[in-house]
């Protein structure tokens, strides 16, 4: 497998559908982006949300602020599996269409293969 050529024209399968290379690499960059990002966030926000109550030194505050970080670590989880849980989506509803599938990988990964992103420029 190659990494995208963002200065290639890419075509996804047997679908006809073409793009620009930009397109996956962009897709694919904020999807990493995300998955390093989002981790960093919670245990920033967890932190200071944790913080703040211990210095409060009340026992309300205190739960208030364990409620707000288990709140914030499921949307965590959440945001970053959406991927995962999209592409499970993804190869149930295409059934035995794998072009579909090789495709969102495509984006998702970042690199072409004969049956995802094939490179037609």
């Amino acid at each position: 497998m190659f990494l995208i050529n963002t200065k290639g024209l890419y075509e996804c399968g047997n679908l006809g559908f073409q793009f620009s290379g930009t397109f996956p690499y962009m897709v694919h960059t904020a999807i990493t982006i995300i998955k390093i990002v989002v981790p960093i966030l919670l245990i920033i926000f967890g932190m200071l949300d944790l913080g703040k109550a211990v210095v409060a030194s009340k026992e309300d505050e205190i739960k208030k602020g364990q409620q707000t970080f288990i709140k914030r670590v499921i949307a965590a989880v959440i945001v970053f599996f959406v991927i995962q849980i999209v592409q499970i989506i993804i190869s149930f509803v295409s059934g035995k269409d794998t072009d579909v599938v090789n495709c969102f990988n495509c984006f998702v990964n970042g690199e072409e293969s004969e049956n995802g992103c094939r490179d037609v420029s």
